[in-house]
């Protein structure tokens, strides 16, 4: 099904079992806690873990191209997250690394600001991952819709658009519905509907030979 109200932990195995093939070698290459991964059988699969708190980055991995045959990709998906100020940043638990870490003054210097940080990160995040799968190695992606100074930005369309640019194909959309309602502080006015779901998006890498073959039909 292509909708549920339920926790990442109990969808994230029926998606594994429906795109991933048992035996496959996988890139969880923003692991945090392993929430994903606790009704999982992990002798089905080569699971190779790594985040941001252990030093490696998901737009900059230590593997060799074309080596791996799935890549889970889930990466802060609010700009709160990664704003420039201690006193502003949003969120903590697993995203906590995360936050510390894109968010620090360094890494945002000259960079984009609010939302634009979030695609961006998605963004360089689709283009490692798109160098270390396979072809028709798929890429699983969690993400959010947001709103941010304002203004709606549905953030699965963005990462589709950018990803199908790179060389991916958009085989498969899955939507969580949060089982308590969505916290919000500071409101005066309500403008846009509170966001109570979010996305995993299924990619395959398309190979080379075929992107170019669509590029010379299009």
């Amino acid at each position: 099904m292509s909708a549920y109200t339920k926790g990442n932990s109990e969808i994230f195995p029926l998606i594994l079992s429906l795109h991933v093939p048992d035996g496959s070698k996988i890139a969880d290459v923003t692991y945090g806690t392993g929430v994903f991964w606790k009704n999982v059988d992990l002798s089905k699969y080569q699971l190779i873990q790594s985040d941001i708190a252990i030093g490696i980055d998901c737009r900059a991995l230590p593997y060799e191209s074309e080596s791996f045959d799935a890549v889970i990709l889930d990466p802060p998906y609010m700009e709160g997250l990664l704003r420039t100020s201690k006193e502003h940043k949003a969120g903590d638990g697993s995203y906590a690394a995360f936050r510390n870490y894109y968010s620090n003054g360094d890494e945002v210097s000259g960079g984009p600001k609010w939302h634009g940080a979030v695609t961006d990160l998605y963004y360089k995040a689709g283009v490692e991952a798109l160098r270390v799968l396979k072809d028709n190695g798929v890429l699983i992606t969690k993400c959010q819709d947001e709103v941010s100074a304002n203004r709606q930005f549905l953030t699965h369309i963005e990462i589709i658009n950018y990803y199908e640019e790179l060389g991916f194909y958009t085989k498969d959309l899955f939507i969580v519905v949060r089982q308590n309602k969505a916290g919000i502080s500071r409101l005066k006015k309500q403008i846009h509907a509170r966001k109570n779901h979010s996305y995993f998006l299924v990619f395959i890498k398309v190979p080379k030979g075929k992107v170019r073959e669509k590029m010379k039909s299009s």
